[in-house]
């Protein structure tokens, strides 16, 4: 049998297989609103054959957003909008999650599709950002340092998304703490200079993250819950495997069930190498030293390398984004060529 396409239950929620969809922001939304592009988009991998299906980074808050076209669950309109776009990937036969984000000082920023690149000023629909400290990435405008009540309030924000996405339908929620966004500028010492009990201390730097874990867990009780770390920084001085490994087991303990493991967006000065798998062990790290779930992601995109990632036991599961791109029914080639049965529905199944 394919330990790709072995099922697996977390929380009672069961995923047919481990080829999952990992969350790619389209850039598409209207004042966060999903739309028919986002229903087709991830629709098509549950009728490719994926076992999970994470609709992208969705904001918690209006100035959470990493560009005015980002999607959203700050608000129920929103929820609303989100409950067909799961439907129609549970009625294919894949598990839907999204996953939620603070954008922090990466926010208000111009979208790829404009091919331009930098901050959105207010004239141009733009919005002050946040942060931990008042450090700017790059040529970004600087962002304010967050307040203890603001602090508060981003906790709250995550919340109430959470719930929102559990009545819009979605199994699996994700914590985005991972490539520069807000969580992961508090984790790292590169960009939180603070001096209060948010920064300092590792202790101090894994707060807001614990918090908004235990936050979101209270709120989706019955969800499976992820936490997308990157391992490392990959720039001197900064957020390394060790303490995602570290932070991993307090995740845990606040909820988690499922660590998503990628790498680096912190700072423009990163030193990362990409390649087929890249990131693999890494993932294989948190999994060794930990006992936990873990996901494994990084231009994984032959099915055969797939198959031997969780055979080995190097992850549980394995995300791919691009090869999704490029074929939909990534899943369904992937079982051909494994010998496993086909995960294709009713109506492609002559086909197989």
């Amino acid at each position: 049998m394919s330990a790709l396409f072995t099922p697996l239950s977390i929380r009672g929620i069961e995923m047919r297989n481990r080829l999952w969809v990992s969350p790619m922001c389209q850039y598409s939304a209207v004042d966060g609103m999903p739309n028919d592009w986002h229903h087709v988009h991830l629709a098509q991998f549950a009728a490719g054959g994926a076992g999970l299906v994470i609709a992208e980074a969705s904001a918690v808050s209006p100035e959470g957003r990493i560009s005015p076209d980002d999607a959203g669950l700050w608000n129920d309109a929103q929820a609303e909008a989100w409950a067909p776009i799961v439907a129609a990937v549970r009625s294919r036969g894949a598990v839907a999650g999204v996953q939620l984000s603070h954008a922090g000082r990466k926010a208000s920023t111009t979208s790829p599709l404009s091919g331009e690149r930098g901050s959105v000023s207010r004239d141009a629909g733009g919005w002050t950002t946040v942060g931990p400290s008042a450090m700017a990435y790059g040529s970004y405008a600087e962002p304010v340092a967050l307040d203890a009540a603001a602090i508060d309030g981003v906790v709250t924000d995550f919340a109430d998304a959470a719930r929102r996405a559990v009545r819009a339908g979605f199994e699996v929620v994700e914590v985005h703490a991972a490539h520069g966004y807000l969580l992961h500028q508090f984790l790292s010492p590169l960009t939180n200079t603070r001096t209060d009990a948010y920064g300092g201390s590792f202790e101090n730097r894994v707060r807001l993250l614990l918090r908004v874990t235990e936050a979101v867990r209270s709120a989706a009780p019955e969800a499976a819950l992820f936490v997308r770390f990157s391992a490392t920084d990959a720039a001197e001085g900064g957020w390394d495997v060790a303490d995602t490994v570290a932070a991993a087991r307090l995740v845990a303990e606040a909820g988690a069930d499922l660590i998503d493991v990628s790498s680096g967006g912190l700072v423009p000065h990163q030193r990362i190498v990409p390649g087929p798998g890249y990131q693999v062990e890494y993932a294989a790290t948190v999994r060794r030293e930990t006992g936990l779930l873990v996901s494994a992601v990084g231009m994984i995109d032959d099915p055969t390398f797939g198959e031997q990632i969780v055979a080995d036991g190097r992850a549980d599961a394995v995300m791919s984004a691009r090869e999704w791109l490029r074929d939909p029914h990534y899943a369904l080639r992937a079982a051909a060529v494994l010998g496993a049965d086909s995960p294709a529905p009713a109506q492609y199944l002559r086909a197989y």
